[in-house]
């Protein structure tokens, strides 16, 4: 859908289960058409869809793509942006720091972004460009020294320029504009904006000139120029609200370095403010929250640093003297309080006031990916939550 002609705004499809593309596909007929209806009955839909290795190894046997993209063009939807993140399965198992798995140190993360864009290219509708959030190269507690960490550094680059290589050559063919965006979150090797700036400096820029000169032929500012590109960031609200960085010296940052944001997920992340009067009660509330499907890691800031724990349970057993925590659990957009609890739903906001004034990113798509696992008091029907999502949204911006 889009908003304004500037945006299109759409929801992830990682919400709902689809370890193979029959299940993918069922649960796409099954919710899609109906959040259409109620959301852009006029308008194309944009879907921000999410296959797993082993659907989109399963969308080029036989007829599924060309069904696919007539099932897509018979309900007046399109595809615009996809989630590369998650691998293998995202539901009814524990994913925890497996999320990262396999990491861009490895082949079969190339072979599954490369064969994503072949299918992003030819899904994609004239006219348009399209993005694939991707993982911020590694989890960082997997590679144990500096010299691992560097390596994790160098080869997740060189992995991430064959794919810029590739979506050149995709728009030097198609005339289709595809572009790889670089997911930063808690524990990932990539958490805040100021590892990005490093990793672009230190790797992926020097590295790049060298192997776009040898690909190419071009000299150092053409490559840089492809570079950066082909290879953005994708700004998920919840991730950099843990980060504790505000959105407009985030963008700032990104704009003077000449890095494109290639996508915006709207997320929001758990707030938690003590005040010495409700704590028992915070505490309780929080654990709520404590399930064993996908990470939920928490920052705090000491002494102006952010402080990580890697997992929400290291938290609830810990010493409980803090002032304020935020936890990587994406509760609804639409939450501003549950209980004694808060969202950064604040982030959200900030980051439409920014759109409003600098649209720095035509790709919107909202990633509340917890409907299975929130507290009991917090689930309602899939279609209707996704529903109210979209419309809290567009009715702030």
């Amino acid at each position: 859908m889009q908003l304004q002609d500037k945006f299109h705004l759409t929801y992830c499809t990682n919400i709902h289960p689809g370890q193979d593309w029959k299940s993918t596909f069922e649960s796409i007929k099954q919710h899609v058409p109906g959040i259409k209806s109620k959301v852009s009955k006029e308008q194309p839909f944009g879907l921000g869809l999410r296959l797993s290795n082993k659907a989109s190894e399963e969308l080029e046997m036989g007829n599924n793509l060309s069904d696919f993209k007539q099932w897509l063009d018979t309900n007046h939807l399109y595809v615009f942006t996809m989630n590369g993140f998650p691998y293998g399965n995202f539901h009814d198992e524990r994913v925890k720091d497996m999320v990262h798995a396999p990491d861009w140190t490895t082949n079969d993360r190339l072979t599954y972004t490369k064969r994503l864009f072949r299918q992003l290219s030819e899904l994609l509708p004239e006219g348009m460009n399209g993005g694939i959030s991707t993982s911020p190269i590694t989890y960082k507690y997997w590679h144990k020294t500096d010299r691992a960490i560097k390596n994790a550094f160098e080869i997740g680059a060189k992995n991430m320029l064959e794919v810029a290589l590739q979506l050149h050559n995709i728009e030097n063919t198609t005339g289709k504009y595809l572009h790889l965006d670089i997911e930063p979150e808690p524990d990932g090797l990539l958490e805040n904006s100021e590892e990005v700036l490093a990793f672009y400096a230190d790797f992926l820029v020097p590295i790049g000139i060298t192997y776009f000169k040898q690909e190419l032929g071009v000299d150092a500012n053409e490559a840089e120029a492809i570079i950066k590109k082909y290879i953005t960031v994708c700004y998920d609200v919840c991730h950099f609200s843990l980060a504790y960085e505000e959105p407009i010296d985030t963008f700032t940052k990104f704009k003077a370095n000449d890095i494109k944001v290639g996508k915006i997920q709207v997320s929001a992340a758990l707030k938690i403010l003590f005040n010495g009067k409700y704590d028992e009660k915070i505490w309780e509330q929080l654990s709520q929250f404590n399930e064993p499907t996908y990470l939920h890691q928490v920052t705090e800031i000491i002494d102006g640093k952010v402080k990580t724990y890697s997992d929400l349970p290291l938290v609830l057993e810990g010493e409980r003297n803090h002032k304020e925590l935020r936890a990587h659990y994406h509760v609804p957009i639409f939450l501003e309080k549950y209980g004694e609890l808060f969202s950064t739903q604040d982030h959200i906001l900030k980051t439409m006031q920014y759109l409003k004034l600098d649209p720095i990113s035509e790709h919107l798509e909202i990633e509340t990916y917890t409907w299975d696992v929130l507290p009991v008091a917090l689930k309602q029907d899939l279609s209707v939550s996704i529903i109210r999502e979209i419309e809290w949204f567009k009715s702030h911006m």
